[in-house]
């Protein structure tokens, strides 16, 4: 496989990032993922980072170098994800438990799949066009049946699910779609998302590099929301070719995974 891939995560206005991001590949398949811990709970911080680590360590562990079914292991990771952080709660005797959303991308047999809960976004961009687009499981979407535009409503990040929370976590899997050269994947926070409205996305991924296209995005993202912005984080994924590996890949899974220390957060941005 050849692809490029680029990632940020800045702090908005907020107290402390509780956004995680991180990438994993092997010759023949890789993996994106983002979560965005939920405030209004303990140690957001903590449920997104539990969740990127344990994709991963998945990841690492069942891509030899390919995963035997994406689908199966897309469910599987992200029920793994939110009893990890339901076993941490229990663990820490904590009352409340923390909670995040995710979202996760696997690429394997020049395809991609992809699964999400909450409101982290995955955009796919195709020859200047928004091809799919992940539907935010919150009431805001729920209600209206349809995408929402950049500017939602105030209560646009009331969630109806998320992982860490005591009831079973909905979340949305979405069928193996064939890549093209050239094919732009991202996943964001919804800091980059509400504060930019879908077109900027889309011509910003079809227009730069997304060695450019990130930062630039993440850039405008804060800039637009002012002094109070959300933390805003940013994952893309430039595809290129199915037939090709970077020279001492071999079978190796190889992991990037954003860490930052581990702060508590004191806002109270979305509740489930």
């Amino acid at each position: 496989m050849r692809f490029s891939v680029f990632q940020t995560s800045r702090q908005g206005g907020r107290k402390a990032n509780e956004d995680r991001m991180g990438y994993c590949y092997t010759r023949d398949s890789a993996v994106l993922m983002l979560a965005d811990g939920l405030g209004g709970h303990p140690e957001g911080e903590v449920a997104a980072f539990l969740a990127i680590e344990t994709v991963a360590a998945m990841f690492q562990k069942m891509a030899q170098p390919e995963l035997d079914d994406v689908a199966e292991f897309l469910g599987d990771a992200v029920m793994a994800a939110h009893l990890r952080i339901l076993n941490y709660a229990t663990d820490k005797r904590m009352s409340d438990s923390p909670r995040t959303t995710l979202v996760v991308a696997v690429i394997q047999s020049g395809r991609v799949s992809w699964v999400h809960c909450g409101d982290s976004r995955l955009y796919m961009v195709r020859q200047q066009q928004l091809l799919a687009r992940t539907q935010d499981h919150s009431f805001v979407e729920r209600s209206r049946g349809l995408p929402d535009t950049a500017h939602a409503e105030h209560n646009r990040n009331v969630l109806f699910t998320c992982l860490g929370s005591p009831v079973k976590p909905i979340y949305s899997l979405a069928m193996p779609v064939a890549l093209q050269p050239g094919d732009k994947l991202m996943l964001c926070s919804d800091g980059l998302w509400s504060s930019l409205p879908e077109q900027d996305i889309v011509s910003e991924l079809s227009q730069k590099t997304v060695e450019h296209a990130v930062p630039d995005l993440v850039d405008q993202a804060l800039l637009k929301a002012g002094p109070h912005s959300d933390n805003v984080t940013c994952l893309a994924l430039a595809w290129q070719t199915p037939n090709y590996a970077e020279p001492g890949q071999g079978d190796i899974a190889n992991v990037s995974i954003q860490e930052v220390d581990l702060l508590l957060a004191d806002d109270n941005d979305r509740s489930n």
